[in-house]
């Protein structure tokens, strides 16, 4: 019996490119003054990151999902680690944001390979659950990413925070060479097949919904740290803390709605944004200063939060089982445009109402989302219902 399941590496290394996306938040400071920009410039390569994702995610995984998946997923990994190794060394502004590039290029190409490669070691039935453990690292990516590279940064060097990506996913990639089988390499379907899934009416829907959710996400999470400090009266070095139980509970949060969707997966879905506004509710209702209930809410919220990700990624998917890893690439596409909107909208309620402004944003979010949904089951059925077990082909 293995001791270390290959899923454990696959989630490592959708840790380890979630970090390198967003760990440059943790260390602005750090290269505003390393190379001479502003705060503005800094802050644009995680927008650059997401912006490159979202354009050419679907692109690439149509054309390099036809590989064999195992190597694939190494080959995306390498590539993650030398151009860590690259920024970790960068001479300039303009050769830092050239190395980020090739990670964003192959961030979605990864991200849909080793959601269908976690499916493929479980039953059908249990599809939902293998996604469920591997979206752990991109949960732990996206919440601990940030604190965990400015503490490297600021404990030993700016070079040592990147230097940590390159090793979790040298980690990674070896892991899976060692621990995950040999995938014969199925025939896929041609081209023309796999684009023909945006005919459907219903994929749209979904993919709508699922952009709608993210924007719901990110228009208060993107602000979090900031909202804390100024409605709770919270100080800089709780919040950190905070968001790390914010971590853990996005982790619990994902692996319960896995397993709320392999009983339910409409019921789930409709539940998501109801649960997720219900968490701003009670953050801007009983937010305070006082650290036991705060624990208890942002554990709440974590899990709200995180749990959007499997059920979007299932949601969506569930609708297109004949082209699983290009569905996977547009929805990391169209995630990623949810988070460029949420943030926009987010600032702009924020600029008009206050800081409370981002809650109002994401309840309104939630409800458009909630919309969505109720249009794609009323008109549509639950087609997707039994869809989604089909994940593991």
């Amino acid at each position: 019996m293995r001791l270390i399941s290959p899923i454990f590496f696959i989630a490592l290394g959708l840790f380890g490119v979630y970090t390198i996306e967003f760990g440059v938040v943790g260390i602005l400071p750090v290269l505003t003054s390393r190379f001479g920009v502003s705060i503005a410039q800094a802050g644009a390569l995680v927008g650059l990151f997401a912006l490159i994702v979202a354009a050419c995610g679907p692109v690439m995984v149509l054309f390099l999902s036809n590989y064999n998946r195992k190597k694939m997923l190494v080959f995306c990994l390498i590539v993650f680690a030398l151009s860590s190794v690259l920024s970790a060394y960068s001479t300039s502004y303009a050769v830092l944001t050239w190395s980020r590039i090739l990670p964003a290029l192959f961030h979605p190409v990864y991200f849909s390979l080793a959601f269908v490669a976690a499916a493929s070691l479980y039953e059908k039935e249990h599809a939902t659950q293998a996604a469920a453990k591997a979206f752990v690292g991109t949960s732990m990516g996206m919440v601990l990413g940030v604190p965990i590279t400015t503490w490297i940064a600021a404990r030993f060097s700016y070079e040592a925070a990147f230097l940590f990506c390159t090793a979790v996913n040298l980690v990674a990639a070896l892991g899976i060479i060692l621990m995950l089988p040999e995938q014969a390499v199925s025939a896929k379907p041609s081209y023309g097949k796999q684009l023909a899934i945006l005919k459907k009416v219903p994929l749209w829907l979904n993919i709508i919904a699922s952009m709608l959710i993210f924007a719901a996400m990110f228009s208060v999470y993107s602000y979090s740290s900031e909202y804390l400090g100024r409605e709770t009266g919270l100080k800089a070095e709780v919040i950190s803390i905070l968001l790390v139980v914010f971590g853990i509970g996005g982790v619990a949060g994902n692996l319960l709605a896995g397993r709320m969707i392999a009983s339910n997966m409409v019921r789930t879905t409709f539940l998501h944004p109801i649960v997720l506004a219900i968490a701003y509710l009670v953050l801007k209702l009983f937010g305070s200063a006082t650290l036991a209930p705060m624990i208890v809410i942002m554990l709440f919220w974590g899990g709200a939060h995180t749990s959007g990700l499997i059920v979007t990624q299932i949601w969506l998917t569930s609708e297109a089982p004949e082209a699983p890893e290009f569905a996977t690439g547009i929805y990391i596409s169209f995630i990623n445009l949810g988070v460029t909107l949420g943030s926009l909208a987010g600032g702009w309620f924020i600029t008009n109402m206050g800081m409370a402004g981002s809650i109002f944003c994401g309840w309104l979010f939630a409800v458009c989302a909630l919309l969505v949904i109720t249009v794609r089951v009323l008109f549509f059925g639950r087609r997707g219902e039994l869809a989604k077990t089909q994940l593991a082909a």
